[in-house]
């Protein structure tokens, strides 16, 4: 594999070879990130990723938000969200709504750990290759951050209507979403794929 880099915002090819452990990579010409070299990247990848997961299994196990107002009260839970949207007649909205929060986040989860643990244990598996493809090429379509952010601004919308009280889901959530985030956050594009390139060839 070659110690220079494209740089996704204009294209430059840098070189990174002289980059020591700790140390950032930056485009010369528009200042992108490009790298981070890290002394053991994918343990805590893992971590993260295994920390996700069980806090959105969490997520969906309890309620999520509960609403009281003029004596009735209303309970949902993050697994129903798409069925209530569903159910006022808007099916397109529900299935991106699934995808974007639930399905996507916990597919790319899957394939961290897929990918992750034989680069931890330094063997070389057919499956890297199309399983970092996959999570390089649907991290973006995950809306983890914007659904919370979206829930929050609801909340503040109505919270002069109604009580509202926040579930042990909706926390789960949060955490869930901070420990997704770190997870993709601390792979890296470039020394995933000369790890892998290096198993390859070993």
């Amino acid at each position: 594999m070659s110690d220079e880099i494209a740089c996704q915002s204009c294209d430059l090819l840098s070189s990174v070879s002289g980059l020591q452990v700790g140390e950032n990579a930056f485009c010369p010409r528009c200042g992108h990130f490009l790298t981070r070299r890290r002394a053991d990247p994918y343990s805590l990848v893992l971590c993260y990723a295994i920390a996700a997961i069980v806090l959105l299994i969490m997520a969906n196990s309890y309620s999520f938000l509960s609403f009281a107002s003029t004596g009735m009260e209303s309970v949902i839970t993050l697994r129903e969200t798409p069925w209530a949207v569903w159910n006022y007649g808007l099916p397109v909205v529900a299935v991106i709504i699934a995808a974007f929060i639930i399905i996507i986040p916990a597919l790319i989860l899957v394939l961290l750990l897929l990918l992750c643990i034989p680069l931890i244990e330094g063997r070389y598996r057919p499956w890297l290759v199309p399983v970092a493809r996959g999570i390089f090429l649907i991290q973006n379509w995950s809306m983890v951050e914007v659904f919370i952010i979206g829930v929050i601004v609801s909340l503040v919308k109505i919270a002069a209507m109604a009580t509202i009280e926040l579930g042990i889901s909706f926390w789960a959530y949060v955490g869930f979403a901070i420990c997704f985030t770190l997870a993709i956050t601390n792979l890296d594009r470039f020394q995933c794929w000369e790890r892998i390139e290096a198993l390859q060839t070993a």
